[in-house]
């Protein structure tokens, strides 16, 4: 079925080539000595090498975090994925801004139709990048959880590079920088365990050093409960025993629910096990932000809320 997809959007990519040539115009039109404003920018990713000829006019994003970013500096987004969008970037559900699929599942007929200049594309969609790629051109850009503020900085480093933006994302890396700065000597001076639980649906999810949520430890200062946490994409899958077993000072709780509209798991941490842990006898366990954390890490705004989430729940 994936083969099938692929040779649809080359045969649709092909067309589109005839069409352009009947008119007139090529790919190579936007760059020759009558346009000496056009800049050719490379840029170099984990899934290959993405050339733009000029500063992109219509982006088309498959990942809320890089939206944050694009949305601080008014970028022309003409279509994103609608159906799990946070709250702070809820301006994008309007008609003006095409839907596109899901962050799984693209619909490439209608992002072929908006004939973007760029597609930002991120871990969600990596197997798919061929498919975008012969649309327009491509950008893999991720979150190292292991390195959260190493990626988020190549990230907006990249970004400021496509889109000639570099001092104002350098500025707003810089404010990132010294609240995660900030942050971490408050933490660190507690001497306290964290655990990052992903409650979903009834069942317990956590993670640790290295996983998608590894700056609560690396960036964010807080001892691990458990150096040996399975890193995995969903986490390790435990139990409320283990948890007890553990006895985290601090409990970082998220429930995936709220953005994939699953059942509930409120108030699933209300019984005695939990009750017998430090982090609920000192009023430690803390509600994130979901929305934030599961969809849109990564951003600007995300990454600042994100910090002072914690912060929030360490004073």
């Amino acid at each position: 079925m994936k083969n099938i997809r692929k040779y649809l959007v080359l045969a649709i990519v092909v067309l589109m080539a005839f069409s352009l040539a009947a008119c007139g115009n090529t790919a190579e039109s936007s760059k020759t000595p009558d346009n000496p404003d056009a800049n050719m920018v490379t840029i170099q990713h984990e899934l290959g090498e993405t050339s733009l000829e000029s500063k992109p006019e219509r982006v088309v994003v498959f990942d809320y975090g890089l939206l944050d970013a694009l949305d601080k500096i008014g970028a022309n987004v003409v279509g994103l994925p609608k159906a799990t969008l946070p709250n702070y970037l809820e301006k994008y559900a309007a008609d003006e801004y095409t839907d596109t699929g899901t962050l799984k599942e693209p619909n490439f007929e209608t992002i072929f139709e908006l004939k973007p200049d760029l597609i930002l594309i991120s871990t969600r969609q990596l197997d798919l990048y061929d498919e975008f790629k012969a649309i327009a051109p491509t950008v893999y850009l991720t979150i190292d959880g292991g390195d959260y503020m190493g990626s988020f900085r190549n990230n907006m480093e990249v970004l400021g590079r496509i889109f000639e933006e570099e001092d104002f994302f350098a500025g707003e890396v810089e404010k990132i920088d010294d609240a995660i700065k900030a942050l971490n000597e408050e933490a660190s001076s507690l001497d306290k365990t964290a655990l990052f639980l992903m409650v979903n649906e009834g069942s317990l999810s956590v993670y640790g050093l290295g996983s998608r949520y590894g700056m609560l430890y690396n960036e964010f200062g807080f001892k691990p409960a458990d150096e040996n946490i399975e890193s995995a994409t969903h986490g390790q899958k435990v139990s409320f025993e283990y948890i007890v077993d553990v006895n985290p000072d601090y409990l970082f709780v998220m429930d995936r629910a709220d953005v994939t509209g699953g059942e509930s798991s409120s108030g699933i941490l209300d019984n005695q096990l939990i009750q017998a842990t430090d982090a609920y006898k000192n009023d430690n366990i803390s509600y994130l932000d979901a929305h934030i954390w599961y969809v849109s890490s990564g951003g600007i705004t995300g990454t600042m809320r994100m910090v002072e989430q914690v912060t929030e729940a360490i004073k």
